[in-house]
């Protein structure tokens, strides 16, 4: 696992792999001086529960999927990130004794068993030290501690090797999603931006400032919560619920709001949860700014209902805002549905070597 980077300035390609539980996106994005430019993309969808909670519950149906999308996007891979997510990721800011950076490894790693509930010898652990002098205690210094299952790591990693790739980054989700934002934008110092990464089955929450993650969590309401509670009140099948929740199919749009707005409320409460956490930590008062991502970020109503509870302005992220592209590369696709999908895929392959 690796945490913590940013994007590069040297030339070459890279891959970022996006394997999420409905769809597999993938990246190929080429640096010249400090410049990037999308060269190729590709997004597929996963059969039905290929992956269940993170899980990868089908693995020959998602190594098809991503062969597929190599060879019919003709991508050559090379140096390849990929990220993972859910219950098996701990991310978690602790205080440790205050010791040069070269030296601090070891304390870290010790007091990181006081803090995670696996065995210290079951999991990957990486750190980045976020403050070399806490506020509140001078003698100690703040620490973002993230672990990841080992067996969970080691069977993506295999996974991604028997779809012919070589990954030599495995990063978080929710981390992918911030380089993402801060590569394409300028946050104005000492702003605190949420980050919503909204996929189908899961919704990475980001609080981020000056460049510093504040707090990180996952909620268990994302895309498939919207389409499977229309399924269920109006008797429909799934497909036929996605279009009437995109409203190509409204047969119902007076029960199709309310579904819609009853959910976005339930998010919206998950996210002032996280924002309450953060007060009552002192990291931040308030967030200034909502930012979405992932393909069910365009959910309609669910913009306007975290503007509402909110009070902060919110918007649909653009991760190719300073990527360059040929407009071919998107002909007949309508890049305001296909960019924030494309999101962690772009966090991902902007990675530094």
């Amino acid at each position: 696992m690796r945490l913590g980077g940013r994007f590069g300035k040297g030339g070459g390609t890279s891959v970022g792999v996006d394997i999420g539980s409905h769809s597999v996106k993938v990246v190929e994005i080429t640096r010249q001086g400090g410049k990037h430019a999308l060269t190729n993309y590709g997004i597929a969808k996963l059969l039905p529960d290929a992956i269940v909670d993170g899980e990868v519950m089908d693995r020959e149906a998602v190594i098809d999927t991503i062969r597929d999308i190599m060879d019919s996007r003709k991508m050559q891979g090379g140096y390849v990130a990929t990220a993972v997510s859910g219950r098996a990721v701990i991310v978690k800011k602790i205080l440790v004794d205050r010791l040069p950076a070269n030296e601090a490894g070891e304390a870290i790693y010790l007091e990181a068993e006081h803090h995670i509930p696996f065995g210290i010898d079951d999991v990957y652990l990486d750190y980045q030290i976020l403050r070399e002098e806490d506020s509140k205690s001078p003698d100690k210094m703040e620490v973002l501690l993230v672990a990841a299952k080992r067996d969970m790591v080691d069977a993506h990693v295999a996974l991604m090797r028997d779809a012919g790739l070589a990954p030599r980054v495995v990063d978080v989700d929710a981390f992918a999603v911030q380089n993402a934002y801060e590569a394409n934008s300028d946050p104005a110092d000492g702003e605190t931006v949420l980050l919503m990464n909204v996929g189908a089955s899961v919704t990475n929450l980001n609080i981020v400032k000056n460049g510093v993650p504040l707090f990180t969590r996952d909620i268990w309401i994302a895309g498939n919560t919207f389409v499977e509670q229309i399924q269920k009140r109006l008797g429909i099948d799934r497909e036929q619920a996605l279009a009437t929740l995109v409203k190509e199919d409204a047969q119902n749009p007076g029960e199709v709001s309310e579904i819609v707005g009853t959910i976005c409320e339930d998010l919206a409460v998950g996210v002032e949860r996280s924002v309450l956490f953060l007060k009552s930590s002192g990291e931040a008062e308030k967030i200034d700014r909502i930012v979405l991502a992932g393909g069910s970020s365009r959910i309609p109503g669910l913009l306007s209902a975290l503007a509402e509870k909110h009070a902060v302005p919110v918007e649909v992220g653009n991760c190719l805002a300073r990527v360059t592209y040929s407009d071919s590369l998107f002909e007949g696709e309508d890049l305001d549905t296909i960019a924030p999908q494309l999101t962690v895929a772009v966090g991902l392959a902007l990675r530094t070597r």
